[in-house]
């Protein structure tokens, strides 16, 4: 199999492509390093194909190891054919090779193992050939009588031939491959619930679907409800079909053993085959419905990762509850932690005028700009104190409600004891809401991906394929933005391409000891972190400190030379140039010939229009382009919405059937597929995602229920 070609027709890109990425990723080079720093080698692939990419190689390489394997234990039984190697090297998926390795896999005893054991394979091998002979085929079984390996009658004789053949029948590739497609194309999914009381599963209590078409996320909700007992599933297949196709393929046309052979065929499919291919199938479902909601998580993940930084605020986190008190925690500009308390505004103490007072004190003290509310338990009361204060005060101040998914994990957390020794760890999690608003990226990434809450039945999939999916996500978006070298903690610099948490740790306490970095060059003073992981790293590392001012862009050293070259172009020195006039310098440049120019450097033109698109903003944050946040000072409820209204939300969450909107009321309205675009649309992900500001039509309000149905209809 030719590895590379078949990725290049897969993926739909050029063999040089593959073939220099492929040598890119055995060499040990990163996806974010390969996606931005070997353009030239990669004709600009994004990350996104790079990582598929990847992931096919390795279950390509995989196949090919096991197709190598198979063949070798064939041929050690002295059984492997031309034929069957032929079939076995074109195979393009497992399964076709695991079809064509059942007949020589050992097996546990069976009832055909058991039959062959008696010897009874000759009479299972006149049956099969279906020759007339002239005799009948009870005088022929009688020759295989034999009392001591049991086998009393001529009946008994016959029963452990036709086992043989049901086996044999049952192991044939082809007969498996075409029953799998006939139960793939007109079978159906059915699940019955085991009890008649209400639940979540009661649409899937008297459910059926067909096989080729039943939606993915419904797969996995079932899947759930089997394993919860609540649902019993199975796959209704056309048998009849099917056993009519395995007698024409099995039966000659004038058989004398024709209902000996019916027979057989049938007890082939229900005994043997039919439960194998009903697993092989709902195996195959529940792997394509992962693979979805991995995807959809993965995608919603990026998208809340990549949400604007709100900088230069002083924000008050605000972490709301009942019995325990509400947890506040005050943070600087830059996320330092300044003050910390507890208030009971909410039951059952309910002290509101306490709370308040103690809560305007702390905004009149740090001068605090914006509140981050949690969206959990209380969070509505909590909501409607928080608007008061506001129109209490003389002063500018708004609230914001942030997802607080995780952040109870995160409090509890090894990394939180050790950032915050001496804080309960009941207000750690104020302390996360507070600084996931000023950087999420920064924030976030200390929490494990599947706490964050943006996912859909991310407990019912693979959970190390999930987990790979979503580190590859979080290294996608670290890189992507860059890290602060002297203030990055190590949770954030383990991500950064070619860093362990082991180097990430040698970093902080390198800096520690020595204090901030002053060039990049200087990383390498790092123990453990060598030439090939300083090449990985150092473009995603920013240092707003250096002397060089390409120290805090996300141009690589290795291509500093040519970016001081590009302006002695412009007769100018790079190092005496103000970001303003590097500006106006790479303006005029742009107007010029950038192949010429990229010749003229001898660097490749994407690299070098890299270079000038960071040049033109150092230091830059590519988050700032996003849309803020709704900023808000006073609160809606539920009751006050009604059919019609219009209003603007933000989208947290999106999955295959839609998306949730937050619209100020603290319960997420839903914008069903039918609803979000007046085209038809086959994947939400391809209109909205997770952080977008959206203009929603309140279409019906289920207050007893909290369900809001919501539409975009027009309106975008």
């Amino acid at each position: 199999m030719d590895i590379n070609a078949r990725l290049a027709k897969e993926l739909n890109i050029k063999p040089w492509q593959v073939e220099n990425t492929v040598k890119l990723i055995d060499d040990g080079n990163t996806i974010p390093f390969i996606a931005r720093y070997r353009k030239e080698l990669t004709g600009e692939l994004s990350d996104t194909i790079l990582r598929d990419l990847g992931e096919r190689l390795t279950y390509l390489r995989n196949l090919q190891g096991r197709k190598e394997e198979v063949l070798r234990i064939i041929d050690e039984q002295g059984k492997l054919t031309d034929e069957l190697r032929a079939s076995i090297e074109k195979a393009e998926v497992l399964q076709e090779v695991e079809d064509l390795y059942r007949p020589y896999k050992q097996k546990k005893r069976t009832r055909a193992t058991v039959a062959k054991e008696k010897g009874l394979e000759p009479l299972a091998e006149i049956i099969w050939k279906q020759e007339k002979a002239d005799r009948s085929i009870y005088e022929i079984a009688e020759g295989f009588v034999n009392a001591e390996l049991n086998v009393e009658t001529a009946q008994d004789a016959i029963n452990g031939a036709l086992d043989i053949i049901a086996e044999t029948i049952s192991d044939n590739a082809d007969f498996r491959k075409e029953i799998r497609s006939l139960t793939f194309r007109n079978g159906n999914v059915l699940s019955k619930g085991n009890a008649e009381e209400k639940s979540e599963y009661q649409m899937y209590y008297d459910f059926s679907e067909p096989v080729f078409k039943i939606a993915l996320h419904r797969v996995l909700a079932i899947n759930r409800g089997e394993n919860e007992k609540v649902l019993s599933v199975k796959i209704d297949a056309p048998a009849d079909r099917i056993i009519s196709y395995l007698n024409s393929s099995v039966i000659l046309m004038n058989s004398p053993y024709r209902e000996l052979l019916e027979a057989t065929c049938k007890d082939a499919y229900t005994r043997l085959i039919a439960p194998s291919i009903e697993r092989e199938i709902r195996s195959e479902l529940t792997e394509r419905a992962e693979e979805q909601a991995i995807k959809v998580f993965a995608a919603n993940l990026k998208n809340l990762l990549l949400q604007p930084p709100i900088k230069n605020h002083v924000v008050m986190g605000f972490d709301p509850a009942y019995r325990t008190g509400c947890k506040i925690a005050v943070v600087d500009d830059t996320g330092k932690l300044l003050e910390t308390t507890t208030v009971y505004p909410t039951p059952p103490q309910s002290q509101v005028e306490e709370a308040k007072k103690k809560l305007k004190e702390l905004i009149k003290k740090y001068d605090v700009d914006i509140i981050s509310l949690g969206n959990g338990t209380a969070s509505r009361e909590s909501e409607i104190i928080c608007a008061e204060i506001i129109k209490e005060l003389d002063k500018p101040l708004h609230y914001i409600v942030v997802n607080e998914a995780g952040a109870s994990v995160y409090s509890a957390s090894e990394l939180a004891s050790q950032e915050y020794p001496d804080i309960n760890v009941s207000i750690r999690g104020a302390i996360s809401i507070a600084r996931r608003l000023q950087d999420p990226l920064a924030e976030l990434v200390k929490i494990d991906p599947k706490s964050i809450g943006v996912g859909q039945y991310q407990h019912d999939v693979a959970q190390k394929k999930l987990s790979e999916a979503l580190g590859g996500v979080v290294e996608d978006c670290v890189n992507s933005v860059g890290v602060d070298l002297n203030t990055a903690s190590p949770s954030l610099l383990q991500h950064i391409s070619g860093v362990n948490s082991g180097i990430a740790k040698n970093i902080v306490a390198y800096r520690e000891e020595n204090g901030k970095f002053k060039s990049r060059s200087e990383l390498k003073k790092v123990k453990k972190l060598g030439d090939k992981a300083f090449e990985q790293c150092a473009g995603f590392l920013r240092i707003q400190e250096s002397d060089n001012i390409l120290d805090n862009t996300s141009v690589h050293p290795e291509s500093y030379k040519v970016a001081a070259q590009l302006f002695d172009k412009a007769g100018k020195k790079l190092k005496s140039l103000s970001p303003k006039e590097m500006h106006m310098v790479l303006q005029e440049l742009m107007n010029t010939d950038i192949e010429k120019l990229a010749q003229e450097l001898e660097v490749g033109v994407p690299t070098l229009r890299d270079i000038m698109k960071e040049l033109q903003k150092p230091g830059r944050d590519p988050r700032d382009e996003m849309p803020k946040p709704i900023f808000m000072t006073d609160v809606m409820e539920i009751k006050d919405l009604r059919p019609g209204m219009i209003l603007t939300g933000t989208v947290r969450n999106v999955i295959d059937f839609g998306a949730f909107v937050d619209i100020g009321v603290h319960q997420d309205g839903l914008v069903h597929i039918s609803e979000l675009a007046d085209r038809f649309i086959k994947r939400p992900l391809d209109v909205v995602q997770v952080g977008d500001i959206v203009k929603v039509k309140v279409l019906d309000v289920d207050i007893d229920r909290k369900r809001i149905g919501l539409s975009m209809k027009g309106l975008q």
